[in-house]
């Protein structure tokens, strides 16, 4: 089968196509799945530039989908030619946040879907939703859970709440969907206007371009006459955070799920203490928090945006897509 693989050091340059074995019959308890889709994060992002240390000929891709092939003795939830996709935290299937860090995260501590054909434990996938294709599926894994834990599973969101989403990457526009679905109102922010439209298409009530106002959280609080938002999908990290708890309610929720903006900065602690506002971290979500997603995107309709798709063997050029940062939605890879 053919995989890609990272050298090391790490760089775009050095990530390679090979030929591997192709995955063993699975055993008990395991599936084989033919991958037909992965889709890209910034972590991904991270692993293959460096900045998170892999092992060198790690395989990438913490996110795949594709039909099941065989099942081993005594798996019951799947049939052959299931359409499944891949959880993020392959072990962690109920209740809160466990230990390990990244250790067994697909294309991270362990290999990831950036290969054809994968045998592995059936707790690691999940049904797709339905009239999904591969390619949709394999935005769930990371963009939507981490959307679907920040605003469901943690926000709690209600109908007629408003939230604040930022830029138009895969969890922004994931929040944003899961938001209007939840019958709740989106601030979304860019740095442009054309991408401020499409928002607009997709539902969203107030826009606002960040760099043409640089106190784009007063500004959002002024468009909930005054209140504040209830919820904000925080992507940018330390340099973003002063605005967010600027525009949150008193006794708002920020979700803090990026680094875009760097991973450390001043903690504006007298506003954070003044909003009495709930600033937690999320790292995506459990095989429960999966599950409970699908079932919702299967109520609800709700449909990824693939910008772009690009196949295995340019793996390099779909990341050199995403640095430039000109994508709106999901970059999905064909495998």
């Amino acid at each position: 089968m053919h995989a890609i693989q990272i050298d090391n050091p790490a760089t775009l340059n050095s990530l390679r196509l090979v030929d591997m074995p192709d995955a063993p019959r699975p055993g008990p308890g395991e599936i084989q799945v033919r991958l037909r889709a992965s889709s890209l994060n910034y972590h991904d992002y991270a692993v293959v530039t460096g900045a998170i240390p892999a092992q060198g000929g790690r395989i990438p891709l913490s996110d795949g989908a594709g039909e099941i092939m065989a099942l081993g003795e005594g798996v019951t939830q799947f049939a052959i030619g299931d359409l499944v996709v891949s959880t993020f935290f392959p072990d962690w299937l109920d209740g809160g946040p466990q230990d390990g860090g990244f250790t067994n995260v697909p294309g991270d501590g362990i290999d990831g879907y950036a290969r054809e054909i994968v045998t592995v434990p059936a707790h690691w996938f999940t049904h797709a939703p339905r009239g999904y294709d591969a390619m949709e599926a394999a935005t769930l894994t990371c963009a939507g859970l981490t959307a679907w834990r920040a605003l469901v599973v943690e926000g709690g969101i209600k109908a007629g709440e408003y939230v604040l989403v930022q830029g138009t990457g895969g969890v922004s526009i994931f929040a944003l969907q899961f938001a209007k679905a939840m019958g709740a109102r989106v601030i979304a922010t860019s740095s442009s206007d054309a991408k401020l439209e499409r928002l607009r298409t997709m539902g969203a009530d107030h826009l606002i371009n960040y760099r043409a106002d640089a106190k784009w959280g007063s500004t959002a609080k002024k468009l909930t006459d005054g209140r504040g938002v209830d919820h904000v999908v925080e992507i940018g990290g330390a340099g973003t955070l002063p605005q967010s708890l600027s525009a949150i309610r008193m006794g708002g929720h920020i979700s803090m799920i990026g680094v875009l903006t760097g991973v450390q900065g001043p903690v504006p602690t007298a506003l954070v203490m003044g909003r009495q506002a709930r600033v937690i971290g999320v790292t995506v979500g459990s095989r429960r928090h999966q599950i409970d997603m699908i079932a919702a995107i299967d109520a609800t309709g709700i449909r990824p945006v693939v910008e772009e798709r690009f196949p295995l063997a340019e793996l390099s050029s779909a990341f050199r897509h995403q640095e430039s940062g000109r994508h709106f939605g999901k970059i999905g890879i064909e495998i």
